[in-house]
């Protein structure tokens, strides 16, 4: 019987990359040691992905597959994907047996773009829920990674120069959903982060106007619920 144990190379105060079990008996406090054992592998690609390409890791949204490797732990060798997120200054290593477990996948087809920009036009669904529920909902469509999932909290929490203005907290998950859903337009289509920021906000700026009498029903629908 093992234990599991979540690990990150390079980073003080390292964010979690993905999980490993070690023998019982080995001490989670010596992992980091036995990292520093790494062997760059020869093979380029595993389970279709392939160094130098983008893929999209749902915590983190659009990474580089930088180098594949393996790593020796507690005797016992591992093949990892190393990921690096410049927009973070982030790399993670993920062990290839977990790729599907923890949702890494390969960049949206064009056809998925299209999808998600087309939803960005739509009106507006906001539930008649408390915010902070709303936001809870709004955060896990962010992290799953699926694109048509983050482009519906750009749409929801998108304000024109002329809408109501948006509370602190809505701007930042919008932001955070604004750059995930970008960078992996941006790869897809080979654009710069600002061109794709750029035609997401063409398309936004053809979506229904949010008017203060639509804020204010949602206000009075929070007071409610609360």
């Amino acid at each position: 019987m093992g234990i599991d144990c979540a690990y990150a190379s390079g980073l003080t105060g390292a964010k979690q990359v993905g999980w490993l079990t070690l023998p019982q008996g080995t001490s989670h406090w010596g992992v980091n040691k036995e990292f520093q054992h790494m062997v760059a592998k020869k093979q380029q690609q595993r389970l279709g992905f392939k160094t130098g390409e983008h893929v999209v890791y749902p915590a983190h949204g659009v990474g580089i597959v930088v180098a594949i490797e393996e790593q020796e732990v507690a005797g016992l060798t591992l093949e990892l994907f190393v990921i690096s997120f410049e927009q973070d200054k982030l790399t993670l290593r993920v062990p290839v047996a977990k790729v599907k477990s923890v949702g890494m996948r390969k960049l949206a087809e064009d056809d998925e773009v299209k999808r998600a920009l087309d939803t960005v036009t739509g009106r507006a669904r906001v539930k008649r829920t408390m915010w902070s529920r709303r936001a809870q909902e709004y955060e896990a469509k962010i992290n799953s990674g699926d694109l048509i999932a983050i482009s519906e909290v750009v749409r929801d929490l998108y304000r024109s120069e002329e809408q109501p203005e948006q509370s602190y907290s809505e701007r930042q998950l919008f932001e955070q959903a604004m750059d995930r859903m970008s960078r992996e337009i941006g790869a897809v289509r080979k654009l710069t982060l600002t061109e794709a920021v750029q035609l997401i906000e063409k398309q936004l700026a053809k979506s229904p106007k949010r008017t203060k009498a639509d804020a204010a029903d949602a206000e009075s629908d929070e007071e409610a619920a609360a």
